[in-house]
């Protein structure tokens, strides 16, 4: 069977880059970033090998943060990629061509969404899908705040996995937003460096703290002997919780 995501030839165990066109709406989310808006945002998908579109698949949603002029298919290629396939998920990421300032999670919330909608368009059902987020450092700050804006879209949210982080930004993106209480059944995954000096142990546990206080539901805290990093094995484990917790419902 041939496949295409967003017109571009892929194959099972590939990675591609396409240009998928923004929708009013996710224009209009771009818009805060008060600079021109694009027609069309860049899309970066990979596919697990033995995919098969009349399947269902977890898909990982990739966001970075915009210090050193990152863009979440730097992330992607860098942190998430080899681990997501490697488990069966595909792996995902929105941006513009390029890194250009001022980065608003408005204009990253656009792109990624139109990057949700060429895969809605490219595989049928695939609306239907299970998404996970993934975020590092600034990542998981932009992920915890965006994921109420996706999941007001309509993606069904399977698990939060968040490395590196020393803020709750995600109990405050709940708060203030009108997100029904089934929010907090999505399952939060934390990963945290012991040797980790920009997010340390005890910021990320009480992350970890704040997080259960709201009341979410599902909340790991997971420690590594290493620093400010991703750590592969991590990814894996909460890929492998949030499926597990998919399949059990």
């Amino acid at each position: 069977m041939a496949l295409e995501f967003a017109g571009v030839p892929i194959s099972p165990g590939a990675t591609v880059t396409a240009d998928v066109p923004l929708s009013a709406q996710e224009k209009l989310l771009a818009s805060d970033a008060g600079k021109k808006v694009p027609s069309h945002a860049r899309a970066v998908i990979g596919l697990p090998k033995g995919f098969d579109p009349l399947k269902s698949w977890p898909v990982l949603v990739v966001f970075s943060t915009s210090d050193f002029q990152r863009l979440n298919r730097d992330d992607l290629f860098q942190f998430y990629r080899s681990a997501a396939l490697a488990e069966g998920w595909i792996v995902l990421a929105g941006d513009s061509r390029q890194f250009t300032p001022p980065d608003t999670n408005g204009w990253r919330a656009g792109m990624t969404l139109a990057a949700l909608d060429a895969l809605h368009r490219s595989f049928s059902g695939s609306a239907r899908w299970p998404v996970a987020l993934a975020g590092f450092s600034g990542g998981g700050k932009r992920a915890s705040l965006l994921a109420p804006v996706l999941y007001l879209e309509g993606c069904r949210l399977c698990g939060i996995y968040l490395s590196g982080v020393n803020l709750d930004v995600l109990s405050l993106s709940y708060q203030k937003g009108r997100i029904p209480p089934s929010f907090l059944k999505i399952p939060i995954f934390i990963s945290s460096g012991i040797q980790d000096h920009i997010a340390p142990a005890d910021r990320a546990r009480e992350v970890y703290d704040s997080i259960k206080r709201t009341g979410f539901q599902r909340v790991r805290f997971e420690s590594f002997p290493q620093g400010h990093m991703v750590n592969n094995d991590h990814t894996i484990e909460a890929l492998r919780w949030f499926r597990a917790l998919q399949n059990s419902r």
